[in-house]
């Protein structure tokens, strides 16, 4: 699920009955949520707009403030092996508020806010990592498409 905007993502799904089938795809195979696209795939965003609802994770839109907000930052990711931090591009980004079930975190920031989690072949990040050259990330996410 591509960055944007949530609501506009949500709103789209909805008038063209795709909740439903996305629901469904995501039973059986792997999804990655990218900044709006966390958004989408989580179950709670504290304000009413449509949600996929299948990613056992709370988003805060926004969070780190407008555009002129975003930022770049290095992440510790075990996941991705032994490259070194992780480059991580931040564009007026959600964070992970907290992951509940068999959800896990990946990332967060030194000041301990989450901005990658895990719940099966379900990946969300709060950042955008196809505007790297690092591919670690997509990689992992290949791996759990496998």
């Amino acid at each position: 699920m591509p960055g944007g905007e949530s609501t506009t993502i949500g709103k789209l799904a909805v008038d063209f009955d795709l909740l439903e089938p996305l629901r469904e795809f995501g039973k059986n195979h792997a999804i990655w949520g990218t900044c709006a696209g966390a958004i989408f795939l989580s179950k709670d965003v504290r304000r009413d707009q449509p949600l996929l609802g299948i990613m056992d994770i709370t988003v805060q839109r926004n969070a780190f403030g407008r555009q002129v907000d975003s930022f770049e930052a290095d992440l510790p990711i075990p996941e991705l092996g032994d490259g070194g931090p992780y480059h991580a591009i931040f564009i007026r980004a959600p964070i992970i508020e907290s992951v509940q079930g068999d959800a896990r975190i990946l990332s967060s920031l030194p000041d301990g806010r989450i901005v990658a989690a895990q719940q099966g072949t379900l990946l969300a990040t709060s950042f955008h990592p196809e505007l790297t050259e690092d591919s670690r990330f997509h990689e992992f996410f290949l791996s759990l498409a496998r």
